[in-house]
């Protein structure tokens, strides 16, 4: 049984848990996970995951069928959209998000925290 209609608090459930990423809406009404000013990609709701890569990690990932086009830049490789239909989507939508957020982490590190 799918739990689908339910993506998006498990998705945020899971990335926002991880060390200072926040989840924070955006001016389009989509929710995206930030690690600092960096967006590591972004829900409508529960139907889709907008996320953006290098474009050779985006081809690996277009060619192993785990994302399709950005409807904004169809054709054009680098941002990409996984729908949100099954189980297995959810979990790969989790598991795509933390491929943006391990490459951050190893590039730049984790953010840097404002001291109080």
């Amino acid at each position: 049984m799918t739990h689908v209609g339910r993506a998006e608090e498990r998705i945020t459930r899971e990335v926002a848990s991880w060390p200072d990423v926040a989840a924070v809406t955006g001016e389009r009404g989509e929710l995206s996970f930030r690690l600092g000013r960096r967006e590591l990609g972004h829900l409508h709701g529960s139907r889709v995951l907008h996320i953006g890569f290098p474009k050779d990690v985006w081809h690996e990932l277009h060619a192993a069928g785990r994302l399709g086009y950005h409807p904004v830049f169809p054709g054009r490789p680098g941002f990409g959209a996984r729908a949100l239909e099954s189980d297995a989507d959810v979990l790969d939508a989790v598991a795509l998000i933390r491929l943006n957020y391990d490459r951050a982490v190893a590039r730049h590190g984790l953010p840097r925290r404002e001291a109080a």
